[in-house]
């Protein structure tokens, strides 16, 4: 019998490795896995490459990982916002490193490793600094420049609802990088507010299949990233 279902979020990321390369939801907060990733912050895993939409606010979720040192590469498209203060302050001195990338672009990047498209043409950041050292070709007599696919070991996403088979339906903006993501990593970890029973979900709804999932565990009612920020929560606790 499938059942992808585990209990809790450190079952979820005890295989993360070392060096991984980990794909992080996350487009606004509906989707940002605030405890899978306080979960791999509790493993020790460093050297990660990170990929996400941007660097997390505040000091939990991502920005707490990258805090703990635990991230040695940034790939995303807003490094800095709001209320990101760890991650510049940390680049500033040298001490990780960002690929940056337009957000269509990474995307299309994200959703090209998934379908086993290896590097793509696209008109973003021609005659920029980010299109440097790169190729370039000249189609109907506009330049593109050559981006290289996405793929990652593992996947942390965020979703509303899950039976144990792994189909997935998401809230809102969580459904903007979570598919793509899901398709791109080895591995795909899940965390959700409901699991439902088999059948519960209407398959002409579902939005990404289970094939596409490895775990799933149920956060019943899940942190909020601006909260925390607002309190100025710190994690580790």
């Amino acid at each position: 019998m499938i059942n992808k279902i585990v209990q809790t979020p450190a079952d979820a990321v005890k295989d993360v490795f070392d060096g991984a390369v980990i794909m992080i939801g996350g487009f606004g907060e509906a989707g940002s896995p605030i405890e899978l990733i306080h979960a791999l912050i509790d493993t020790g895993a460093k050297n990660l490459t990170i990929v996400s939409n941007n660097t997390g606010s505040g000091h939990v979720g991502l920005a707490a990982l990258i805090e703990q040192k635990r991230v040695g590469k940034m790939i995303c498209s807003f490094p800095r916002t709001a209320n990101s203060t760890v991650f510049p302050e940390l680049y500033k001195k040298g001490e990780i490193e960002l690929e940056l990338v337009p957000q269509g672009t990474l995307a299309e990047r994200i959703r090209a490793g998934g379908a086993g498209i290896p590097a793509f043409y696209t008109p973003a950041s021609v005659k920029t600094p980010l299109a440097e050292g790169k190729e370039t070709r000249t189609f109907d007599g506009q330049e593109f420049v050559m981006e290289y696919a996405i793929k990652a070991d593992f996947s942390l996403v965020k979703a509303r609802a899950a039976d144990r088979y792994g189909n997935l339906l998401y809230n809102k903006t969580a459904r903007n990088f979570g598919p793509i993501m899901c398709t791109a990593a080895k591995k795909s970890v899940v965390q959700v507010e409901q699991v439902v029973e088999p059948g519960e979900i209407d398959p002409e709804v579902v939005v990404t299949p289970g094939i596409f999932v490895k775990r799933v565990v149920e956060i019943k009612n899940p942190q909020h990233e601006s909260k925390l920020v607002a309190e100025d929560r710190r994690y580790p606790w």
